[in-house]
């Protein structure tokens, strides 16, 4: 799958584990970045690369059950979507938004989007 694809993906996984299981999925900030959410520890694992085939970071046996049911939901609602899809329903959504307030669309910036800005959006939907 694409880079973009994948970071967004995993800035999903964080947002609803966040609602749904009122804890962090990880612990890494997520940054608001002119593409979209970025997790710049994940960023810097696949920089360089457009696609990632594999991956040879973590294990699942080390995620718990609610866990493996967040990631499975959201590759549910959200992983038949292309990057650039789900890079526009961020920039859609207000915690990418608000965190690049002030910004122009292209500009740099590498602001944190807060849990509590993930859980009071999408906890609202």
């Amino acid at each position: 799958m694409s880079t973009w694809k994948l970071q967004k993906l995993v800035y999903y996984c964080q947002a609803w584990h966040l609602v749904w299981d009122e804890e962090p999925l990880f612990p890494e900030k997520i940054e608001a970045w002119a593409n979209g959410p970025v997790v710049r520890a994940l960023y810097d694992n696949h920089r360089g690369k457009f696609k990632v085939n594999k991956w040879p970071h973590g294990k699942i046996s080390r995620l718990k059950r609610s866990e493996r049911e967040t990631i499975d939901a959201v590759l549910e609602l959200y992983g038949t979507k292309t990057g650039n899809w789900l890079r526009e329903l961020t920039h859609q959504e207000t915690p990418w938004r608000e965190a690049r307030k002030g910004l122009t669309p292209d500009e740099r910036g590498s602001r944190k989007i807060s849990h509590g800005a993930l859980v009071d959006y999408y906890g609202s939907l």
